[in-house]
């Protein structure tokens, strides 16, 4: 498949994946028409460098490097795309609590490393020596 084509793949699957029109992501940029949009994602038209950064920001779950092919892993993995999902599905009440707990979550991070089995067996239960 032509290059071109491939950009323009993934311009349209990371604005489809946020439920956006055309005029949505237009007006998000700024600069960029809907029609040229539209271009970039039909292959009539390659990006350059910087509508590439100009459309990832303004989506904000991609990289430039990724919409223009040169990066070919999904900057989010499967579980921060699955989390993302859940923050866009719920309501203004919910966003706020899930972002209350993420930023909970790092100010007061505690990694607690996985207690060892001791010999008996057993999962974390001390052995008298």
């Amino acid at each position: 498949m032509d290059l071109t084509k491939r950009i323009g793949q993934r311009l349209r699957a990371a604005r489809q994946a946020q439920g956006l029109s055309l005029s949505d992501l237009s007006g998000r940029t700024g600069s960029l028409s809907k029609s040229r949009i539209s271009n970039y994602e039909q292959g009539i038209r390659r990006m350059g460098l910087e509508e590439a950064q100009e459309l990832a920001v303004a989506l904000g779950t991609v990289t430039a490097t990724y919409l223009l092919c040169l990066d070919d892993k999904d900057p989010l993995s499967q579980d921060e795309r699955h989390l993302v999902d859940r923050y866009r599905d719920t309501d203004s009440r919910g966003r706020e609590t899930i972002l209350k707990v993420a930023e909970t979550q790092a100010i007061y991070r505690v990694e607690t490393p996985p207690k060892p089995p001791d010999s008996e067996g057993g999962e974390g239960i001390p052995v008298g020596n």
